[in-house]
This record gives C-alpha cells, structure tokens and sequence, in this order.
C-alpha cells in the first residue's frame, strides 16, 4: 500500500510548515499510509465525484468526474490539498501514535457524575447515535483543506432553491 505523495514531498512539506516528526516516530512512509487511511476512511464516501479505478482502488484519489467549482479534475490527478490533508494527518499520528484510530463504546460513556456527599454515575445509552463522531477525531486544517472537494452529506445540496 501507498500513502498519498512521496517521502520527499513530505520532508518538504514538513520542512516548508516548520514541522518536525518526533524522534521514534515510525518512518516516513508509514506515517503517509496511516495519514491517507485517516483522509480516506472519514471523508471517502464524501468525496466529489467516484474512484477512478473502481472499487478495488486502494486509494480515494484520483477520480473520475470530480468538479472543485466548474473545474474538472483530471481523473489521473490527485489534488495537492488532499496529499496535504494526508501529511496533517500523518504529522498527527506521528506526534500522537494511535490517535488517529480511537476505539471506545457506548456503554462506557458517562452522561453525569454527581460527587455531593454520595457519588452517583448515570451512563450514556449504549445505542447513541452520535458515539462514533464524538470520538472520531477531527482536525480543522484537514477539514479545511478538504472541504473544496466534499460532496453534502446526503448527496444533496445544501441548499435546495425550488
């Protein structure tokens, strides 16, 4: 597997940010794969257009009849600020390995604590429908970088004129 860009684009994307990787941190490219796996498995559904490949490409990019405006995107081509999403991601797990791949339940989620003489603990109900995003982590320069490129959640547009 590959992440998006190369080693070299992301040294200097480091570089250029005034970044650095931790010492420790995995290597390069594994940062690239774990960073890319982030960008496409949050916002790979949501992404204009559809895989140029078919299914079985790896990757969310490139893409076939993706628009940014009236700009077609050559369906060889994958966006700059989508490699740059990967490496924010990367930069992420480096400085915090594992953060990108949070795992928690329902379940354990406390509603209230109330600590007033006798403790009382109430829990969230373990069907909420809201878990998965309040412990997905979202970080707003991807949000950013990407949000050219996301298609409304739904399909549709955000605003319907009729």
């Amino acid at each position: 597997m590959a992440g998006y860009g190369t080693d070299e684009t992301f040294a200097t994307w480091l570089s250029e940010n005034g970044y650095e990787v931790p010492e420790g941190a995995p290597t390069a490219a594994v940062l690239r794969q774990r960073g890319s796996q982030y960008v496409d498995g949050l916002y790979g559904m949501r992404f204009v257009g559809e895989k140029a490949g078919g299914w079985a490409q790896e990757r969310a990019w490139p893409r076939k009849g993706a628009y940014v405006g009236s700009s077609l995107i050559p369906d060889t081509e994958i966006p700059l600020p989508v490699v740059y999403a990967s490496y924010e991601a990367a930069l992420q797990e480096a400085r915090d390995p594992e953060s990108l791949s949070l795992i928690g339940s329902a379940a354990e989620r406390v509603k209230r604590e109330k600590v007033d003489g006798a403790v009382e603990v109430e829990y969230q109900q373990a069907g909420s429908d809201e878990f998965a995003a309040s412990i997905t982590p979202v970080m707003t320069a991807i949000e950013g970088l990407l949000a050219p490129f996301l298609r409304s959640v739904g399909g549709f547009p955000a605003i319907m004129v009729v």
